[in-house]
């Protein structure tokens, strides 16, 4: 099995599952989102799966549907479940394509009292490609991120950018030193096409870094 790609950002709302949806799409991967925290409205798995190619590639269920939309860690507790980065792990797939997992929103998330988003990453041995969204205030959380994740030995492939407020991307490429993997305009309906044309995009740099 390949080392696993963790999708993860700077923070909740920022385009995780635009990303990974353009990622799984890019690599020919498998799809994985162990911890969803509120369904109303529909889960990120049933997303992806409405809008990636269909082929071989396997989207799996959630390890933890949890139905309110909060911390993973509140929502569980309401249900009187506890999450363990143990437990996510035990089911984790075992595929030989790219395992793609997208995360709960931001690296310290927690998943119980101890516990973070950032140890399943350790747990997982997994590589992260952080999501960053251009917005008043990215550069301060985009560096946040980046700080943490050399600060407890993350790998990180690099950057996708997405939305187009101001032109932060070369600036936090450079303050933060991971690399640019691409930058997603900014689109209204993230439709099945526009997934593609995005993944294309991206396709080169990614087969340059997995």
């Amino acid at each position: 099995m390949q080392q696993p790609i963790f999708i993860t950002g700077i923070g909740t709302g920022i385009g995780k599952t635009v990303v990974a949806a353009i990622i799984t799409e890019a690599i020919g991967g498998d799809y994985w989102k162990p911890v969803q925290a509120g369904i109303e409205g529909g889960t990120d798995r049933e997303w992806v799966s409405s809008r990636i190619t269909k082929g071989t590639n396997i989207i799996y269920p959630e390890a933890y549907l949890l139905q309110m939309a909060a911390s993973p860690h509140i929502a569980a507790r309401e249900e009187n479940i506890r999450i363990t980065c143990a437990g996510i792990v035990k089911l984790m797939p075992h595929t030989q394509r790219p395992l793609v997992i997208e995360g709960a929103g931001g690296l310290l998330v927690p998943l119980n009292e101890t516990e973070f988003m950032a140890d399943l990453i350790h747990h997982m041995n997994a590589r992260v490609i952080l999501v960053s969204r251009n917005y008043l205030g990215s550069i301060n959380h985009s560096l946040l991120a980046a700080s943490y994740c050399k600060s407890n030995n993350i790998d990180v492939m690099g950057w996708v950018f997405n939305d187009q407020y101001m032109q932060y991307e070369e600036e936090i490429v450079a303050w933060s030193g991971f690399p640019i993997i691409g930058s997603i305009p900014f689109n209204a309906d993230c439709n099945a096409w526009f997934i593609r044309e995005q993944a294309a995009n991206l396709r080169p740099a990614l087969m340059q870094l997995i």
